[in-house]
């Protein structure tokens, strides 16, 4: 034990007076192990991660409003997300009936379960969580609720579950559309913060939303956030 102590304190001047001796090999690469082999790489590959600006507010109302909006954002989005991923399900089970009258009455089957799932969380929902809610099936599956219904039903049940909607002062036909509408903006940039932060469980989009493209618009915007 006697003989280690110096050796450890002398070692680290030993490999320090070495370092100019040292030839860097600039064609150094790191290797990872795939199925028993080497392959070498150059760089680590990373997920994409959005870097978001930090928020800004003109006044405390509007700091209240988002706050607001966000709260309401956040309840609604797993609902649009359940319907994308039901619609995906039926799409792909059609696919695999061989008959119009399968398809129809497995289109009526589905349609029905979902409506029935839904309809006890929607009555718990406000006039804008209804409408928001609305926004993100347009943006989960790339359709409005209304041609979505009209799909799988008929053009009169839209209709129907549309002027119904007008009594909560919500439109089965409304559209995300962040570009042009300030508020679906802000719906978008919560999204991207809480797909960040691991509050919700991200899933794509169906429509091509450039959100550095549309940040950039919106801060330049004379109005207040």
């Amino acid at each position: 034990m006697k003989y280690i102590l110096p050796l450890l304190l002398v070692f680290p001047m030993l490999i320090l007076g070495q370092t100019l001796e040292i030839e860097q090999d600039s064609t150094q690469v790191e290797f990872m192990i795939v199925e028993g082999d080497s392959i070498p790489r150059e760089a680590i590959n990373l997920e994409e991660v959005l870097l978001l600006h930090k928020l800004k507010f003109n006044s405390q109302d509007n700091r209240r409003r988002y706050y607001i909006l966000k709260r309401k954002t956040l309840k609604v989005y797993p609902y649009a997300k359940m319907a994308a991923e039901r619609l995906d399900s039926l799409t792909k089970q059609l696919e695999t009936l061989d008959s119009k009258r399968k398809q129809r009455r497995y289109a009526k089957k589905v349609q029905k379960y979902i409506e029935n799932e839904f309809s006890a969380e929607l009555k718990k929902m406000t006039r804008t969580e209804g409408q928001i809610l609305i926004k993100l099936i347009h943006r989960q599956t790339g359709e409005t609720a209304f041609s979505l219904i009209k799909e799988l039903r008929n053009g009169w049940r839209a209709f129907w579950f549309n002027n119904t909607a007008y009594f909560f002062d919500i439109s089965l036909k409304r559209e995300f559309d962040p570009e042009n509408v300030k508020e679906d903006y802000l719906i978008e940039d919560i999204l991207q913060r809480n797909f960040q932060n691991g509050v919700l469980e991200e899933q794509k989009s169906a429509l091509d939303i450039d959100f550095f493209k549309l940040t950039s618009k919106w801060l330049n915007d004379k109005k207040e956030l």
